[in-house]
C-alpha cells in the first residue's frame, strides 16, 4: 500500500501545465485516492470562462486518469516508463461545477488491469458533494 506521495512526477511523464495530480492520498490493489487543487494559475481558466472560470469537463476526466495511473505506477503494478492512453472513456457525468481555489478529491477503482490494458472506474469529490464520474480503459504502451 501506497500512501501520502507527492512526488507525483517521477510517476507520470506528464508535465506542467498538463500535470493533474498534487497527491496519492492512498493506493492499494482495489482503489487510489488522489487530490489536486485547481488554482488561478490552471491555463484554461484564462479562456473557461474568463468571467467565469470553470475547469473544463474533459480535464476532470483526465485528472482522474493521471490519479488511476500514477497509483498504479506508486505500487510498481506495470513495467517501468509504461505510458497509458487513453482508449475509451464511457459513462460520463458531471454533476458539480469545479472552480478556481476547489480541492479535488478521486475516488479510483481498478475494475481490470494487465500489462497492456487497465481499465478503470472514478469518482471526483468537492468536499463530499460529488462532481463528476466516468469509466475509462487505457492502453499501456511505453516510449520505444
Amino acid at each position: 500500500m501506497v500512501e501520502h506521495f507527492t512526488d507525483i512526477e517521477s510517476l507520470l511523464p506528464h508535465r506542467s501545465p498538463f500535470l493533474f495530480v498534487d497527491e496519492i492520498v492512498s493506493a492499494d490493489e482495489k482503489c487510489v485516492i488522489a487530490t489536486r487543487k485547481f488554482t488561478d494559475e490552471d491555463f484554461f481558466f484564462k479562456g473557461h470562462f474568463p468571467q467565469y472560470p470553470v475547469v473544463p469537463g474533459v480535464i476532470l476526466v483526465e485528472t482522474m486518469a493521471q490519479a488511476g495511473g500514477a497509483g498504479l505506477a506508486a505500487q510498481k503494478v506495470l513495467a517501468e516508463g509504461s505510458l497509458f492512453f487513453l482508449g475509451t472513456v464511457d459513462k460520463v457525468k458531471f454533476r458539480r461545477q469545479v472552480r478556481p481555489g476547489d480541492t479535488v478529491r478521486m475516488e479510483i477503482t481498478n475494475l481490470r488491469v494487465s500489462p497492456k490494458m487497465i481499465k478503470q472506474a472514478g469518482k471526483a469529490y468537492v468536499g463530499d458533494e460529488l462532481a463528476a464520474e466516468a469509466e475509462w480503459l487505457c492502453l499501456v504502451g511505453s516510449a520505444n
